[in-house]
């Protein structure tokens, strides 16, 4: 299995999601499948709980929700861009970029890094909108990787 934090596997071109749970479901069994996650439902669970606290959705078309849990086996980040957009609770409109963070519960401050890291970088028009035009799963998985694993 490879450590790298994103595989072509976890990565969902064109995602249709009637809402951001159906979204974070088809991100989350992409995890489940590259056997990131132990127990979808628990996984889940944690992530509705942290997203309840605050939404997720961020200006510029993105969405990180994020939670950590012992369900998690290797910290990752599921990936999807959405040409329709879910709801993620951002003021500015729907999340067209979804990057779904799963670390271990045991996993200290990595998911923050994570996902520190990858707020900031989406905060740059030009990587988003890179990443958004691209087609290739493998491509997007190798730019999210080599960014947060600096």
């Amino acid at each position: 299995m490879s450590n790298d934090v994103t595989t072509t596997e976890m990565v969902i071109i064109d995602l249709v999601a009637s809402s951001k749970a159906d979204a974070t479901r088809q991100l989350a069994e992409r995890l489940v499948a590259a056997g990131r996650v132990t127990n979808i439902e628990g996984y889940l669970e944690a992530v509705a709980k942290r997203e309840e606290h605050f939404p997720t959705g961020i200006e510029g078309g993105i969405a990180i929700p994020h939670a950590q849990s012992d369900f998690v086996t290797t910290p990752s980040v599921a990936v999807a861009t959405s040409s329709t957009g879910v709801d993620f609770g951002a003021e500015d409109g729907p999340s067209n970029l979804i990057f779904l963070i799963a670390a271990p519960a045991s996993g200290g401050s990595e998911h923050l890094e994570i996902l520190g890291t990858l707020a900031y970088k989406v905060m740059d028009e030009d990587f988003r909108n890179a990443l958004l035009a691209e087609k290739n799963p493998a491509e997007i998985a190798a730019t999210i990787t080599r960014e947060v694993q600096k």
